[in-house]
């Protein structure tokens, strides 16, 4: 038995992390237990590493495309080597980071792997064997997901790999086929493609990005095809044969079957679940499809024992784990937390051109059975845009046509990941397409799409 913890959070990513923090605020003694580094996927081998990688690939295209601008410069040339110590330094620092605020905050970090014992018990185990028991008041489990695995698509990390892998290769490949075109599927397509990897990109839906609005989806496709990238939409990888030197990818089409060669294959098909050997079984925590199954304050079944992050309902983002994690231990501290409004979660990919929604797309809207108002401002009409030269993609904003509700916006273009908290704070705060309107916006800025594009909706649009 050891020292004795008001909270124990098993797991240190962005969702154990914050609510230790937060925990650790509102006056409890706070144990995380965290066998790798911590931060875990997100800070070391998910979002910040992965925006590492794609700002090298965005300073590349820049120069190659330095005379668009006026600047003329010599010939540049991909340290791919360079490119991923970059992104591991990156990340390495941000889990520093966390260190600092556990040391600031007096949280301990309990280095081991955590399993539930029944009577509130976690026990860790070392990495040389050694156990330890605590028993805390609380325990909160955010043990978050890993890469998913197809039957067809076995994960070997030399021919066919994870995102983990595809993040420190020790050489470019030259071809690669991307399986899926979720969040990690695009911005991976766009890095390899735009550092000189040729990409295919394969699709089991009709459209890459599925869960985005149908219009965004297309445009992506659009610019992707332009800048020389294979979209393969209602397409699915039945075999791959990785006994040669190259991979011979067996890829079902509506036309019939297809088999392209390349060097590496990329499974990105989604996140699966940590929640092996963590003692759920033995506990009797209740799961459902592969998650934890909570109530709105992230309390299971089981009587001060807590879930949240990727192991729960609800979209696997970091910033979802965090405000889960928030709610949670205010709840547990006698608090009066809102629980989370799952429908203005903003969703950002960061591919070039980003992405960025919230709320409903158009067809979820009309399903609804909602009148709406549509309004599309592309950034081709944007004077910032165009000076950035950056003019790709537009804004879309739908509107209840009855009581102006904002129902949902959808954007894709430069830097569209910074301007969807505009959104996100305007539905929170109840604001109709009519005050938006109205509410004077900075000229040029690419913001005052959002803006414009109310005003296409209502009407009343100038730059149109």
């Amino acid at each position: 038995m050891s020292a004795q913890y008001d909270l124990i959070v098993i797991g240190s990513g962005p969702g154990g992390y914050v609510a230790a923090i937060r925990a650790s605020q509102l006056g409890m003694k706070v144990g995380v237990v965290e066998k790798d580094e911590l931060g875990g996927i997100c800070l070391n081998w998910g979002c910040i590493p992965t925006k590492a990688l794609l700002k090298s690939a965005q300073v590349f295209d820049y120069i190659s495309h330095a005379e668009d601008y006026g600047v003329k410069v010599g010939s540049s040339k991909v340290d791919f080597g360079g490119m991923v110590k970059r992104s591991r330094e990156v990340a390495g620092g941000m889990s520093k980071g966390i260190q600092f605020l556990f040391k600031k905050n007096k949280i301990d970090h309990i280095a081991g792997f955590g399993k539930l014992l029944k009577g509130n018990q976690v026990e860790v185990t070392a990495e040389d064997g050694k156990k330890v028991v605590y028993s805390p008041k609380h325990v909160i489990l955010a043990t978050g997901g890993r890469a998913r695995q197809l039957p067809n698509l076995p994960i070997d990390n030399e021919k066919i790999i994870g995102y983990r892998k595809a993040m420190v290769l020790d050489k470019q490949p030259k071809s690669m086929v991307v399986v899926g075109s979720g969040a990690i599927g695009v911005e991976f397509a766009y890095f390899y493609h735009t550092i000189g990897t040729e990409v295919t990109v394969v699709e089991y839906m009709p459209n890459i990005v599925p869960n985005e609005d149908t219009d965004v989806s297309k445009q992506l496709e659009r610019i992707y095809k332009k800048k020389g990238m294979k979209i393969m939409t209602n397409s699915e990888v039945t075999n791959v044969d990785t006994k040669g030197k190259k991979c011979k990818v067996s890829v079902k089409t509506k036309k019939g079957e297809e088999v392209i060669e390349c060097d590496v294959v990329l499974s990105a098909v989604g996140v699966s679940t940590n929640l092996e050997g963590i003692g759920l079984e033995e506990v009797g925590v209740k799961t459902e499809r592969g998650q934890v199954v909570v109530d709105e304050f992230y309390r299971t079944n089981i009587p001060n024992v807590y879930a949240i992050g990727d192991i729960v309902k609800g979209p696997a983002l970091a910033h979802v784990a965090s405000a889960e994690g928030i709610i949670c231990v205010e709840k547990i501290a006698g608090e009066n937390p809102e629980p989370l409004d799952y429908g203005n979660i903003p969703g950002c990919t960061y591919c070039a051109p980003e992405i960025a929604s919230v709320g409903m797309t158009e067809a979820k809207a009309k399903e609804a059975g909602y009148e709406i108002k549509i309004g599309k401002f592309p950034f081709s009409a944007s004077g910032k845009a165009k000076a950035a030269g950056a003019s790709d993609g537009f804004v879309k904003v739908i509107y209840d046509a009855k009581y102006g509700e904002w129902l949902g916006a959808h954007m894709i273009g430069y830097n569209v990941t910074e301007m969807i908290a505009e959104v996100v704070a305007a539905r929170k705060l109840e604001t109709t397409g009519h005050e938006i309107l109205k509410a004077v916006h900075p000229h040029p800025t690419m913001s005052e799409a959002v803006m414009e594009a109310t005003a296409a909706a209502y009407g009343e649009v100038i730059h149109l």
